[in-house]
């Protein structure tokens, strides 16, 4: 059946398949959901009727929630004496953008990520497209082959191949603790401040933050999760006050 199914598929789709299977080393079946996983919103096109574009977005929201899931139980059974204050931090430095964007990019699944070619001279929103596609990637993955393989897959192939967790311990990457301290060592007030809440595709909500130190303004984030855009706009300020 496999070998009748291949037959009749065009040389493209191949090779997304033998991709897929190198990446998680199971054979795709549903392969619309991973197509779309790969889609940028910059190279969507509206569904018709509608005016909702097709891109990855919702992909991405559904594999962020599932590999938080996934990584909240592993650090559970990982670390059996630990509060919930370390769990929570640890989970956040596992799922930041930062090394979510590195995984991407070692696994090469940017390498399939269909986007508009002027989107190159946009670095900005370019920044969190490896881990973004990631997350719309896993939310394919597990749509189509059930939560069992997703989190065999991010257990076993990402975060056993990619990352060190116990190294990861004792790197601080909490950028907003970071800044906090650093303002309360300097007597200095700090606000995180929501400076416009955008509505994109599919009526989600992104957060748009500011950091303000003494009524002056330092970096932006922008996320779709509020926590995530603060540690964005943290992060931004402590670059640019070379914390």
């Amino acid at each position: 059946m496999i070998k009748y199914l291949l037959s009749i598929l065009s040389n493209t789709e191949k090779e997304l398949r033998k991709e897929i299977y190198r990446i998680t080393g199971v054979r795709p079946i549903n392969l619309k959901l991973y197509q779309q996983a790969f889609r940028h919103s910059s190279a969507s096109t509206k569904i018709e009727g509608t005016k909702i574009k097709n891109s990855n977005e919702r992909l991405e929201y559904l594999g962020d929630a599932i590999l938080n899931a996934v990584v909240a139980q592993l650090l559970f059974l990982k670390f059996p004496f630990k509060d919930e204050g370390f769990l929570t931090q640890l989970r956040s430095k596992i799922v930041s953008r930062e090394q979510l964007n590195n995984i991407a990019k070692k696994t090469g699944i940017t390498e399939l990520v269909d986007i508009d070619k002027k989107m190159g001279h946009n670095r900005s929103r370019l920044k969190s497209m490896p881990g973004n596609t990631l997350e719309a990637f896993l939310g394919a993955l597990f749509l189509d082959k059930g939560y069992n393989t997703t989190e065999k897959y991010i257990s076993q192939k990402l975060l056993a191949v990619y990352l060190d967790i116990d190294a990861l311990v004792h790197t601080e990457t909490n950028f907003k603790s970071k800044i906090i301290n650093w303002c309360q060592k300097e007597g200095k007030t700090i606000v995180f401040e929501n400076i416009d809440t955008l509505v994109g595709q599919h009526n989600q909500k992104q957060f748009k933050i500011q950091v303000i130190i003494d009524e002056q303004s330092y970096g932006i984030g922008l996320d779709y999760n509020k926590r995530k855009a603060e540690q964005e706009a943290a992060e931004k300020s402590c670059e640019m006050l070379k914390l």
